[in-house]
């Protein structure tokens, strides 16, 4: 039976053969560790979501004709594309967290038509295999973690000039069977919480790194695969008695280390085998839709601006000017965010293999809001909260019979509200921009998808100067030689703006 509920999910990660370090020591059962259920929780609710709104977080496989989760759908329009950004920013209001089958979503879109198109070149049978697995797990409602990002080690050098060959994962045998990889994946969020994870090449390859240029999926449970939980800041607070402390007590996102020592994976399993002419394009369209889909990030931007303007009610200033115009600028910052995702999904366009993939310009300029704004969010966050938030004593304290009636005495507010309360709120203002959920909301915001330098290049590469320029020129009667615009620069245009080759 597929998996339909959060708590289906929850015991679905049960008993697995899972080899998980955290501080040191191997986890015996990942599910019930206190600093590690917290993001299993927030992986459920994308599942309670889809019963409850299903046609938010549900959609008609186009594969299958029956109905999936969201997240395993394989984009049809552009209205697929709002949707899952909608469905993202409803998970982010939920969670306050990073919910972690975005990576998932996004491999299986990018790589259904990449494979198409290396199939069309050298007439494998990617593609079909892929889709193969993708029935598979939409059947049974699996989560997919997306593992791209390796160790790199000397960055100044390619995956064959690394001293250590395992700086990257590569290939290390081929058989009848499969092939079998090794190396790692750094800062994988949710993987733990997967039931199959892909693995991609994490940077554009040469001839030469063709061992590198692997795609395939394997168990989260397959053997030769460890796991060394990432720490988070405040991170043990999960693990003391009470809830109020944690801010944020049953969600929170996860990153890890994969190291994967000669894992087999079955020729039915791969995806891409030495084409390494077209690493530089899956990672493209993945980042293409992974960019967009940190309009995530609105979400939890609603909650972190939900708490500031309830501890400026509590403390009894919610109508002074200042706090209210803090209050519009953050909603300003978080709405562009979000409206430069949307235009992104809404400005999509078919690829060859019927998939549909959004704006790339959009994405990066989206991308690029995340880098900056959640930052100034929740500097304004911390401003209007005031400095009890990071020395506000323990909720021990509080309970404690003889310092807690003191507490409850100093830390009030205005009239009628609980002490209780205000700590809670002030508490969940520190989760989200200094503890354990600014790893999800500020930090992977940053560095998530390509750090901001990443987003810049490929801004650079699709601004258009050119063509800019011609347009200032035909206006101002400027007479000047044409400049032709570069191919890719010319179907861009033509693509997005209707304008034709001809008219560059």
């Amino acid at each position: 039976m597929p998996i339909r509920t959060g708590a289906e999910y929850i015991n679905s990660l049960r008993g697995r053969n899972l080899k998980v370090y955290l501080f040191g020591e191997l986890v015996k059962e990942p599910v019930d560790h206190p600093i590690i259920r917290p993001s299993i929780n927030a992986v459920a609710e994308t599942y309670d979501l889809a019963v409850r709104e299903e046609e938010l977080a549900t959609a008609k496989s186009s594969l299958t004709g029956q109905k999936i989760n969201r997240f395993l759908h394989i984009v049809q329009s552009p209205e697929d594309l709002v949707n899952q950004n909608k469905m993202q920013r409803k998970l982010g209001q939920n969670t306050g967290t990073c919910f972690q089958r975005c990576v998932g979503m996004d491999a299986l879109n990018s790589l259904y038509s990449v494979t198409y198109e290396i199939d069309e070149k050298y007439k494998t049978n990617y593609h079909k295999r892929l889709i193969d697995f993708i029935k598979i797990v939409q059947n049974e409602n699996l989560v997919i973690g997306g593992a791209m990002t390796d160790p790199k080690g000397d960055r100044s050098k390619a995956p064959h000039e690394q001293e250590d060959p395992d700086m990257y994962l590569h290939i290390v045998e081929k058989n009848d069977k499969g092939v079998i990889v090794k190396g790692a994946k750094a800062h994988q969020t949710g993987c733990i919480n997967s039931h199959w994870i892909i693995i991609m090449p994490t940077m554009r390859l040469q001839e030469n790194d063709k061992d590198y240029a692997i795609v395939g999926t394997v168990k989260a449970d397959a053997p030769g695969i460890t796991y060394i939980y990432g720490r988070q800041s405040c991170d043990t607070r999960s693990m003391e008695e009470g809830d109020i402390d944690s801010g944020n007590a049953k969600f929170s996102g996860q990153e890890a280390m994969i190291i994967f020592d000669n894992v087999f994976i079955p020729w039915e399993h791969v995806f891409m085998n030495g084409e390494f002419e077209y690493a530089s394009m899956l990672i493209e369209r993945f980042t293409c839709y992974h960019r967009r889909s940190y309009v995530c990030k609105t979400g939890l931007g609603d909650v972190l601006i939900g708490a500031a303007a309830a501890i400026a009610d509590y403390n009894g200033i919610p109508n002074v000017s200042h706090i209210k115009d803090k209050l519009v600028e953050m909603t300003h910052l978080n709405e562009s965010i979000y409206a430069a995702g949307i235009a992104s999904s809404y400005q999509a366009h078919r690829t060859k293999s019927g998939a549909w993939l959004n704006d790339d310009m959009l994405a990066n300029v989206c991308k690029h809001n995340v880098t900056r704004f959640p930052y100034e969010i929740g500097r304004l966050a911390q401003d209007i909260a005031g400095g009890l938030m990071v020395t506000l004593p323990s909720e021990k304290d509080f309970r404690n019979p003889e310092t807690g009636p003191i507490l409850r005495k100093y830390l009030k507010g205005r009239k009628g509200v609980d002490v209780e309360n205000r700590m809670r709120i002030l508490r969940l203002i520190e989760n989200m921009t200094m503890g354990r959920n600014a790893v999800g909301y500020l930090t992977e915001s940053m560095h998530g998808a390509g750090s901001p330098q990443a987003q810049r290049i490929n801004i650079a590469r699709l601004m258009q100067l050119e063509y800019k320029k011609k347009l200032a020129k035909n206006l101002a009667s400027v007479k000047d030689d044409v400049t032709d615009l570069t191919q890719e620069q010319a179907d861009y245009f033509e693509r997005v703006f209707k304008v034709s080759k001809t008219q560059n």
